[in-house]
């Protein structure tokens, strides 16, 4: 950068971390360097924190820029006054007119430096918590190209670590105790989650959707979360730690509380049991379910392995995708513009299956396919029995179709009856998109009735794994599912959660 440090500002570093101020780790090399100070009440601390950032990492960020979250005592305008007195061009001060929080703080800023087009941002806070003279190491792994992100972590020895820099033994037990159970529920090793001492790359930073993530403190536990999810490069630095007298504003208990929470609902999200707000990017309406006796399962089954298959309302197209490690080649058909796993199909035909599709077999093939899929789309249909017939001359000789409908007469839904409620829901039986319900009896006069025999006919088990957010590898849950599939064979009317058909036309 050619603007000069703002010498009338002074550099007054801590004795104990103006060593690590490492001026080599400090070039920017071409990137847009912006630092983001979150500011709450930082009236005492505020001018000893920029004082505290080394002249080198000056000389190499474009901004620094003190986000003030609508603080009732004077830290806007010190900071205001600040600038102007020690003429610091490259200090930008801005302040909410109302209180975002502190998830709600960094989501602005993040915004702020995305849409000025910078390439990396890193998190400092006002209160002199973390240090600012290390702040080339938290932005140099993102500089040189081998991080997305970089976390300081406490838990690091290289400063002696928490408990020799004053971290209080119950919170230093709390940290430990959080971050082993994130890292077991996220498929991650890092030392701390909970450092808000932290450097992003923006534009990694661009491809999260922050609309509905927390503007509360566990807002760095859900980044965390969302960075994994999408396969960022995380990586962390030692950093010292340090509690003054400040007074602290998180409640332990209560962030512990959140921090569980994001975890469990991200995870019940990705397992298609929930859609919560702040991961509603990572749900899957219907996922394709490995279990033992599910209908994914059976109808991989029924379709065999080497066959050409026409998958009618492939979705994004997993389905797809695992009858092609059974050697078959899949035509998929759907309303979307596209399949997101469009490297499962051999072609695909965007269509609406309300609409006649008298055509769609010459499209995709007459007399071409030996299996054709309708899995969980007849219900969605006004007249299910025009796409029945209009598929037939896609088949082979000796072709069969597959069919799955959900099961009405299922227990849960006689209980819910039995009590009065018959209530909508985002999947399930009672699916709000679905026109039409059957039983084992109905679904079985709807093929019989539109011109094909019943070749098998199969009953899967309520996928409780979903419900209960467990893997259907566990050993519990595979003690639960063999449980059900026993009581499933004997009552299937009742137990049974989906209708499965193999079928042929009538000739």
């Amino acid at each position: 950068m050619t603007e000069s440090t703002p010498k009338t500002l002074g550099y007054e570093p801590k004795p104990v971390f103006a060593k690590h101020a490492d001026p080599a780790l400090a070039g920017c090399k071409g990137k847009r360097i912006g630092v983001l100070v979150v500011t709450y009440n930082a009236m005492t601390t505020l001018v000893p924190v920029l004082k505290r950032i080394p002249p080198h990492v000056w000389d190499n960020v474009e901004e620094v820029v003190v986000f003030d979250d609508a603080s009732p005592d004077n830290t806007f305008e010190l900071a205001i006054g600040l600038k102007a007195v020690c003429d610091i061009p490259k200090l930008q001060v801005l302040k909410h007119q109302k209180n975002l929080g502190y998830g709600g703080n960094q989501k602005a800023g993040y915004r702020y430096f995305i849409d000025k087009g910078f390439d990396i941002v890193v998190l400092l806070h006002g209160d002199g918590q973390y240090a600012p003279e290390i702040l080339a190491q938290m932005y140099h792994p993102i500089v040189e190209g081998q991080a997305d992100a970089v976390f300081g972590s406490r838990m690091m020895k290289t400063f002696g670590g928490p408990l020799k820099g004053g971290m209080p033994l119950y919170k230093y037990i709390g940290n430990r105790i959080l971050t082993m159970f994130e890292n077991r529920a996220l498929g991650l090793s890092l030392t701390e989650f909970h450092s808000g001492y932290r450097a992003y790359n923006l534009h990694a930073l661009a491809q999260l959707d922050f609309s509905n993530m927390t503007d509360v403190f566990h807002f760095d536990t859900e980044i965390i979360i969302k960075l994994n999810h999408q396969s960022m490069k995380i990586m962390e630095v030692p950093i010292p730690t340090y509690y003054g007298t400040e007074l602290c504003r998180v409640d332990g208990l209560k962030y512990a509380k959140d921090v569980v929470r994001a975890v469990w609902r991200y995870r019940r999200t990705c397992r298609s049991v929930m859609r919560a707000p702040e991961f509603a990017e990572y749900f899957v309406h219907y996922p394709i379910k490995h279990s033992k006796h599910s209908s994914h399962y059976i109808a991989r089954q029924m379709v065999g392995s080497n066959h050409r298959v026409l998958d009618v309302g492939c979705g994004e197209g997993y389905f797809a995708a695992e009858l092609k490690k059974d050697g078959n080649t899949v035509v998929g058909v759907d309303a979307l513009a596209e399949a997101g796993e469009s490297g499962a199909l051999d072609q695909f035909f965007s269509a609406d299956l309300d609409q006649p599709q008298t055509d769609l077999p010459r499209r995709a093939g007459e007399r071409s396919f030996d299996r054709v899929l309708l899995l969980d789309i007849l219900e969605h249909l006004v007249r299910p029995e025009r796409l029945l017939s209009e598929l037939r001359p896609a088949l082979k000789d000796g072709g069969m179709i597959v069919v799955s409908v959900p099961n009405v007469a299922n227990i849960t839904v006689r209980i819910a009856l039995l009590l009065g409620r018959f209530n909508y829901s985002e999947r399930g039986i009672l699916d709000r998109t679905h026109l039409h319900f059957y039983t084992r009896r109905t679904a079985r006069a709807l093929l019989e009735d539109n011109g094909w025999d019943v070749v098998t006919a199969k009953t899967t088990v309520m996928p409780l794994e979903l419900i209960l957010g467990l893997a259907p590898e566990n050993i519990v849950m595979r003690l639960i599912t063999g449980l059900m599939a026993i009581a499933t064979a004997v009552f299937p009317g009742l137990f049974g959660y989906q209708l499965v058909f193999l079928a042929r036309p009538r000739q």
